[in-house]
């Protein structure tokens, strides 16, 4: 009887282990984000505070990375934002340009900034960061993330980041009257 010689084939399977990251953890990070938005918002120089959001919207993408061990790319990260938000929600980069622009105007556009920009850019950051923490759970990375797959959550996020990000307001205000 003769010996027959089997050989193990190897694969090269790419495992992506996602580390997993306690929600409440990732609630609070979001939280302190839409907070530094909200904060940003209320620069009274046009411009300024749109340059101050996004610094805010990514720093919340780098420290989400960093939670889930993933490279944070700056400029693949600066045009995801700029997709996502422009492509999901026009609305979402309208009214703060235009809220932005309006301080130009005396006490009237002032008025309407200090109204609708803060609301509209703590939802803006707490959608994109809903987006990303379900992008990095699910195993991917900025590499791999494809914004027009996530318009409808991002809209969705929106609208109830604009609950959280008036509620937030709320707590600032009390809190500078207390």
């Amino acid at each position: 009887m003769e010996a027959t010689e089997t050989k193990a084939v190897e694969t090269k399977e790419t495992v992506n282990m996602v580390k997993d990251v306690p929600k409440d953890e990732l609630d609070k990070l979001i939280r302190q984000h839409v907070y530094g938005a909200i904060g940003v918002s209320l620069v009274p120089l046009p411009i300024v505070d749109l340059v101050g959001l996004t610094g805010v919207q990514l720093n919340l993408l780098r420290v989400l990375a960093k939670k889930y061990e993933i490279p944070f790319l700056k400029d693949t990260v600066k045009n995801l934002l700029s997709v996502i938000v422009g492509s999901a929600a026009p609305v979402a980069v309208g009214v703060p340009l235009a809220a932005s622009l309006g301080k130009f105007i005396p006490f009237l556009g002032e008025t309407m900034a200090v109204i609708t920009m803060p609301v509209v850019a703590g939802a803006s950051t707490y959608a994109i960061g809903k987006v990303f923490i379900r992008h990095f759970a699910s195993g991917g990375t900025f590499l791999t993330f494809n914004p027009e797959k996530v318009k409808a959550y991002y809209a969705e996020m929106f609208k109830e980041g604009e609950k959280v990000a008036v509620d937030v307001k709320k707590e600032k205000e009390q809190a500078k009257k207390s």
